[in-house]
C-alpha cells in the first residue's frame, strides 16, 4: 500500500462521502484507481480561528501498476507495522513465570506469555474489576478504604480509574500490537487512527476483564486477593515467591507493580534488590467548566458535534529552574479519591468513553528532585509522598475529604470559605482551606506563576471560580528497580517492569514495557 499524508477537510465536510476524492486528488489519480483505504491517523487542526480541519494520513492499495508509477514519483510504501513474535531461546524452563501485578505491563506480558504458550501465573493483591469497582464506590461513598483492593490497586491497574488515555511519546512497533489486542478485546476502533485515543474508564474495565479471559483460554492462570509477600532466593537466583495464599514456585518473576506498591518496595529493599531513587512530581487538580475549554480551544465551534470535549497540554518553565506542567487531562471527567493507605489522600482523574460530565480535571503538577527528598535512601521518595498526603488527609478533616481552593483565592494567597460558579466533582468530597498548607512553598509558588501564564494561552484559565483540589502525588514511581540488558535485577530470575519500577510512564508505556519483558523470557527459555 502507498501512504498518503497531510490530506485535509475540512470540519464540514463529510469524510464518508469525501475522502475518496480527496486521496485521489493527491495522488493525482482517477479515484476508481482506488481499491480500498485505511486511515492510519486522524487528528485535529484548530489552529485558524475561522475553520477548524480533520487532518488524515491514510493507507491507500491501488493497482500494482498504479503503485509503481507512485513509487517512482516518491510516493512512500507503507511501512510494515506487523508484530514479529519473538523466537524461543534454548534453556529448559520448569515452572511457568510469575507476574506480580495486573496492570498494563502485567495484563500484556502475561498475554503475550500465554499468546506463545508459557502458561504464565498472574497474581494480583487486588480484586477483579468487577469486584473492584464496588470496593471503590463504597470508598467514595462512606470513606472506608480497602488498602488492598483499590484506585491504586486491582484488576487493571491505576489507569482502570483514569481517561483511559493510550497517546505516547514512544516510537515502538509493540504500541500497534497494543492497540490492536485492546480492539479486539472491545475498544473503540478510533484508538488504531486516533491522533489522541482514549477508551474511558467504563470500556476500559471491560477490555481488561476481556484480556484476562483470553489469558486464561491460553493456559494462564489470573489469581486475584493474591498478594506477593516474599521473594526467596537460592544463591543470587529466584526460588520462589510466599503469597498471602501460599507459596509458589518459579525461575522467572516479573515485577510490575505499579507506582504505589510502596510495602512491596520495602520488601524488595530489605532482600537486597538493587532500588535507587527517582524524580516525580506533585501538585493539585484543577477543575474548569468543560464549556471553557471548549471555547478557548475551538472557538466559535465549540459546540460542534464532531468536536467533542476538548482538551489541552501546558508546560510553564519558572525563572527558579521549576517546571509545572498539566498532566493526565480529563475533559468532561470528574476528580476521584485515589488513596491506597488509610490516613492519607490522593487525587487522580477519571472520564468515562463520552467525556460529557460539566468540569475538565487536570492534574498541574511541578517536578521534584531527589534533593528535595532530604534523604539518600532509595525510598526516601516514598516519605516525600507520604508525608505530603498524610497532610492533606489531616487538613481536608481526617475522612479522605480533599483539602481544596478557588483558583482566584490561590493566586490572592487567601483560605477559601465558600464555592463560586464551579461546582467541585470530586469523589468523597472537599474541605475548603489554603492549599499552602499541603504542599511545599516551592510547589505552590510555581504553580501560581503557572496559572497566570496558562491564563495567556487558554483564556479563562485563571478564572477566579476554578478549583483547585489536592493533592496529587502519584505521577509516576518514586524508585527504579534496576535492571540489565537482559531485563533481569541482580537477583536472576527477576525482571522489574513497567511503571512501578521505573521504566514507563502511562498504558501505553507500560504495556510496551510488558511486551519487552516477556520477549525477553521467551527469548531465553523453552516453553
Amino acid at each position: 500500500m502507498i501512504r498518503v499524508s497531510d490530506i485535509k477537510l475540512t470540519i464540514h465536510e463529510d469524510k464518508e462521502k469525501i475522502l475518496r476524492d480527496k486521496i485521489s486528488k493527491a495522488l493525482r489519480i482517477n479515484s476508481n484507481d482506488i481499491i480500498t483505504y485505511n486511515i492510519f491517523k486522524e487528528s485535529i487542526d484548530a489552529r485558524k480561528q475561522d475553520m477548524i480541519f480533520f487532518t488524515y494520513t491514510v493507507d491507500v492499495k491501488l493497482s500494482k501498476g498504479q503503485e509503481d508509477a507512485l513509487r517512482e514519483k516518491g510516493f512512500k510504501e507503507t511501512p510494515n507495522l506487523e508484530y514479529k513474535y519473538p523466537s524461543k531461546g534454548k534453556k529448559s524452563l520448569n515452572k511457568p513465570p510469575v507476574i506480580v501485578g495486573s496492570g498494563p505491563a502485567g495484563l500484556f506480558c502475561a498475554l503475550l506469555l500465554s499468546q506463545m504458550g508459557y502458561n504464565p501465573i498472574l497474581i494480583e493483591r487486588g480484586e477483579d474489576v468487577d469486584k473492584r469497582t464496588y470496593t471503590v464506590n463504597e470508598f467514595w461513598k462512606q470513606g472506608s478504604l480497602n488498602p488492598e483492593s483499590n484506585v491504586q490497586f486491582g484488576e487493571g491497574g491505576a489507569g482502570t480509574f483514569s481517561d483511559g488515555k493510550l497517546t505516547t511519546l514512544i516510537k515502538d512497533k509493540r504500541c500497534r500490537k497494543i492497540l490492536e489486542e485492546m480492539v479486539k478485546a472491545g475498544a473503540p476502533d478510533a484508538i488504531m487512527y486516533s491522533h489522541k485515543p482514549h477508551v474511558g474508564t467504563d470500556i476500559l474495565k471491560n477490555v481488561v476483564k476481556t484480556i484476562r479471559e483470553q489469558i486464561i483460554k491460553n493456559g494462564g492462570q489470573v489469581l486475584f486477593g493474591t498478594k506477593l509477600l516474599e521473594v526467596i532466593t537460592e544463591g543470587d537466583k529466584v526460588r520462589c515467591i510466599h503469597t498471602n495464599q501460599g507459596e509458589l514456585e518459579t525461575e522467572t518473576l516479573v515485577l510490575a507493580l505499579g507506582h504505589s506498591a510502596r510495602d512491596t518496595f520495602e520488601m524488595l529493599y530489605d532482600k537486597g534488590i538493587n532500588i535507587e531513587q527517582k524524580a516525580f512530581s506533585i501538585g493539585v487538580r484543577v477543575e474548569h467548566p468543560q464549556r471553557l475549554i471548549n471555547e478557548a480551544q475551538y472557538k466559535g465551534f465549540a459546540d460542534h458535534p464532531k468536536l467533542g470535549a476538548a482538551e489541552y497540554k501546558l508546560v510553564y518553565h519558572s525563572k527558579s529552574g521549576r517546571s509545572a506542567y498539566s498532566f493526565c487531562m480529563c475533559p468532561g471527567g470528574m476528580v476521584v479519591a485515589a488513596a491506597s493507605e488509610p490516613g492519607h489522600v490522593v487525587t487522580n482523574g477519571m472520564s468515562e468513553h463520552a467525556r460529557d460530565r460539566d468540569n475538565a480535571n487536570s492534574a498541574l503538577l511541578v517536578g521534584v528532585t531527589t534533593e528535595d527528598f532530604g534523604s539518600a535512601h532509595p525510598l526516601a521518595g516514598v516519605e516525600f509522598q507520604r508525608k505530603w498526603e498524610k497532610r492533606a488527609f489531616e487538613i481536608g478533616g481526617k475522612n479522605y475529604n480533599a483539602p481544596a481552593q478557588l483558583v482566584g483565592d490561590f493566586l490572592e494567597g487567601r483560605e477559601s470559605t465558600k464555592l463560586g460558579h464551579v461546582i467541585p466533582s470530586y469523589k468523597k468530597d472537599i474541605t475548603l482551606t489554603d492549599l499552602t498548607e499541603v504542599l511545599p512553598d516551592y510547589v505552590t509558588e510555581t504553580l501560581k506563576e503557572a496559572i497566570v501564564d496558562f491564563d495567556k494561552k487558554i483564556k479563562g484559565f485563571a478564572n477566579p471560580h476554578a478549583i483547585l483540589t489536592g493533592v496529587e502525588t502519584r505521577s509516576s514511581s518514586p524508585i527504579r528497580i534496576l535492571r540489565n540488558e537482559k531485563y533481569q535485577s541482580n537477583i536472576e530470575g527477576i525482571y522489574p517492569c513497567g511503571e512501578g519500577a521505573g521504566y514507563a510512564g502511562g498504558i501505553i508505556s507500560a504495556a510496551v514495557d510488558g511486551l519487552r519483558v516477556a520477549e525477553a523470557i521467551i527469548q531465553e527459555y523453552k516453553k
